[in-house]
């Protein structure tokens, strides 16, 4: 599995987590959480994150797909994924890149880096509910 990793990830240059959080409030990228609901409600969610479940993220941002979300609207789309240590958005990332977009990368060490960065989470069941792609 390491060297399918290593494969993966020289195929585009990573991002972490202070990196990630300044493209998205400068409107750079779109910070999209694959995490499963488990996760998501034992550690919390990056505010302004679109939940996009892995089983559901080719559908949801192929811009050229029927069920894709409102973002996702052209293949220059910088997207950046996160899992919740940074392994199987690692594969999601070059699973976008098959489908053309060809700026979306992942965050290294994933959800556990972000908050250990000291970046914004809200706790389980604290604040406004995350953002969804509408198809869970």
């Amino acid at each position: 599995m390491d060297e399918l990793l290593e494969r993966v990830r020289a195929g585009y240059v990573r991002v972490g987590p202070r990196e990630a959080y300044d493209a998205v409030q400068s409107g750079e990228a779109l910070l999209v959480d694959i995490r499963y609901a488990a996760l998501r409600e034992r550690d919390g969610v990056i505010p302004g994150a679109l939940v996009i479940e892995r089983n559901e993220l080719e559908w949801r941002l192929d811009p050229r797909g029927s069920h894709r979300v409102p973002e996702a609207n052209s293949h220059d789309l910088r997207v950046v994924l996160f899992c919740n240590e940074g392994y199987a958005s690692s594969l999601a990332a070059e699973s976008l890149h098959r489908l053309g977009l060809h700026r979306a990368t992942d965050l290294t060490g994933g959800f556990q880096a972000w908050r250990a960065a000291g970046l914004p989470v809200t706790a389980p069941g604290r604040g406004a509910p995350p953002r969804t792609s509408g198809g869970q």
